[in-house]
């Protein structure tokens, strides 16, 4: 996850996980998922989940960015921006996603920005904007996330 340390994190976001020995750049990370698929987050809070993806080795037999490649980007930036929103006594868990893909994209990297709809005690969600590198709308997808109580640690 070397390229992962470059996320732009809120320092109170840093210094809340730190003090509970928690590394907030692999807590917040794309998980194995989305770094099989090159996805990146490269900006972190609550009111702004930024990430990009690549396009090459996540196409549908036709050469166009998979649908579902477009839901695991937008997943991981809804997700992230939940979990931060819910704080370290919580954990996100995604419980609903709608993708609507707008158009095609062939190659480059295609970039996410989640910002959120409703950050309430026990849900949030998060409206996911997908573009390409001429910054033409692939997927808006909205991502719905429950917060659970965090297990309590050993």
């Amino acid at each position: 996850m070397g390229e992962q340390q470059h996320v732009k994190f809120p320092q109170q976001v840093i210094d809340e996980y730190t003090a509970l020995g928690i590394d907030v750049i692999a807590m917040f990370s794309a998980g194995h998922l989305g770094n099989r698929m090159g996805v990146q987050i490269v900006e972190a809070s609550a009111d702004r989940v930024v990430g990009t993806m690549p396009v090459e080795g996540n196409t549908q037999p036709y050469g166009l960015l998979h649908g579902g490649a477009s839901a695991v980007l937008a997943e991981t930036l809804g997700s992230v921006g939940a979990m931060l929103h819910g704080g370290s006594a919580k954990i996100a868990v995604g419980v609903d996603l709608n993708c609507t893909h707008h158009r095609g994209a062939r190659s480059g990297l295609v970039t996410g920005v989640a910002t959120p709809v409703h950050r309430g005690r026990s849900t949030a969600t998060y409206e996911i904007v997908i573009t390409d590198e001429a910054d033409k709308r692939v997927c808006t997808a909205r991502l719905t996330c429950l917060l659970r109580d965090a297990p309590a640690a050993a």
